[in-house]
């Protein structure tokens, strides 16, 4: 199984643009994809951000487990990380988003206040990697489409600042990823979440991936999908011998490749059921937390 990694050049200008506008915010919006809440937290902007307030949004919650998103919710706050899970499409959106970042600078606004300073907007830096979600955020945010948006990694290219009314100002920034996945996994969830170019990974590892979760979490919906008896799934079945089943069954013989790129787009767009493809549970037992 080949290593997954992408972080072209315009990776790297666009983290030391971070750097560059961090001193100019607030707060900062990190958006991570609900169905990978904890890899899809970028290490960088750890480094970047530093002792900067940080709001921790979850997107993509339509397709996350709700149950598992939950325990998410509660793991962030336990760890004292303020937290949102959005639709990013609902009315309130910004009303719900304003209303959290006065809440985490609560005490930066009040001192300001008291030392007699106009009230002003918050300034926040919205990042997040490649296909999170952040283009769809943002046009909800100031209510008009000014961010480019696309279900595929590297939409936004470059930063620009926009107005989401008197009382909140964000800078959108191109989705980053890192130099270097820890675990060979973390490259797998990201690339089958969409935050990789499909281009840049072979998709009969990534599907595989994706069958060892559906056949553990999502048998029903695996088995409804596609058309399979017990005997398919049986679980003397290999994943790649049960893939290349899949395959068949629709319609495509034995063309791997299609069959592994058609699973990845079906568990993408919700077509197997809400999908979380990591616990907290499952990063306390790697010991992964600290």
């Amino acid at each position: 199984m080949a290593t997954i990694q992408w972080f072209p050049g315009h990776m790297a200008k666009a983290l030391r643009q971070i750097r560059e506008q961090m001193p100019l915010v607030d707060i900062v919006f990190e958006l991570v994809d609900a169905r990978v809440p904890y890899s899809s937290q970028n290490p960088e902007v750890d480094l970047a951000a530093g002792d900067k307030p940080r709001l921790l949004i979850l997107t993509k919650t339509d397709l996350a487990d709700p149950e598992v998103t939950k325990e998410w919710l509660q793991y962030f706050k336990d760890h004292g990380q303020p937290v949102l899970a959005l639709d990013s499409r609902a009315r309130s959106v910004a009303k719900t988003v304003t209303n959290a970042a006065k809440q985490v600078l609560a005490e930066k606004l009040a001192n300001e206040q008291a030392k007699g300073m106009k009230k002003r907007a918050i300034r926040a830096m919205c990042v997040g990697v490649p296909n999170v979600g952040k283009s769809t955020l943002l046009n909800h945010l100031v209510k008009k489409n000014v961010a480019a948006t696309g279900n595929r990694p590297g939409v936004t290219t470059g930063q620009q600042w926009l107005r989401s009314s008197a009382e909140l100002e964000l800078l959108d920034t191109p989705g980053v990823l890192w130099h270097k996945f820890a675990t060979e996994k973390e490259g797998l969830m990201l690339a089958l979440s969409g935050a990789i170019k499909d281009s840049l990974f072979a998709k009969d590892d990534v599907a595989l991936f994706a069958l060892q979760y559906l056949r553990a979490n999502r048998l029903t919906e695996l088995k409804q999908r596609y058309h399979l008896s017990d005997a398919d799934v049986d679980e003397s079945v290999t994943d790649p011998d049960l893939l290349l089943t899949i395959t068949k069954k629709m319609g495509f013989r034995d063309d791997y490749d299609r069959g592994s790129e058609r699973l990845i787009f079906d568990l993408r767009k919700g077509k197997l059921g809400t999908i979380s493809l990591e616990k907290p549970a499952d990063i306390n037992a790697e010991g992964l937390n600290e």
